[in-house]
């Protein structure tokens, strides 16, 4: 298989970003359409770090090129077709584990993020980003300025266990396990 058999499948979430309207629903619902041969070409105003941990669980490698510091293009392509991103570096590729076949137990760790007060799509991204860190058993304890349904719907996706408790003035706590 090679690039020009692949389909290229574009979204630019620029004036999404730009107006505060969180995308992560949009490039979820894109990536659920995709093909396993595709190549999905992201533009958007940050690079979305998050994300890229998100879409590395659902089998991604990615390149990322900044064109402006408001304009990054990142390039998803399924593991197995890596080589489609020209043979240049391409985050998250699977890197061997220093501690391959060797028991290592360590405690689990707990990351606490308030994020009250953040603009969306901030909290989802602060807190994605905090899974992406962690490691299996760890937990991730949210504060939120309400429920995160885009996040809990994520989190079911990924297979993480999460508990959400709504808190009187409305905001939400949520606990989440990195399985």
């Amino acid at each position: 298989m090679d690039l020009k058999t692949s389909r290229v499948v574009e979204l630019d979430v620029r004036p999404h970003l730009k107006k505060k309207i969180e995308p992560f629903q949009l490039i979820m619902d894109a990536v659920k359409a995709l093909e396993e041969e595709d190549i999905f070409i992201l533009h958007a105003t940050f690079k979305p770090t998050p994300l890229l941990g998100v879409l590395k669980m659902k089998g991604f490698v990615n390149k990322v090129e900044k064109k402006a510091n408001d304009h990054w293009i990142v390039t998803f392509v399924n593991k197995k077709h890596k080589h489609l991103l020209n043979g240049e570096h391409a985050e998250n590729d699977e890197k061997p584990s220093k501690e391959s076949g060797a028991l290592v137990h360590r405690e689990s760790q707990t990351i606490t993020l308030d994020n009250r007060g953040l603009e969306p799509p901030q909290p989802m991204m602060r807190t994605l980003a905090a899974l992406d860190r962690s490691r299996p058993g760890d937990e991730v304890h949210i504060h939120n300025d309400r429920v995160p349904v885009f996040l809990i719907e994520e989190l079911n996706q990924m297979g993480c266990s999460f508990t959400v408790e709504e808190q009187q003035d409305g905001s939400a706590k949520v606990k989440i396990q990195k399985t």
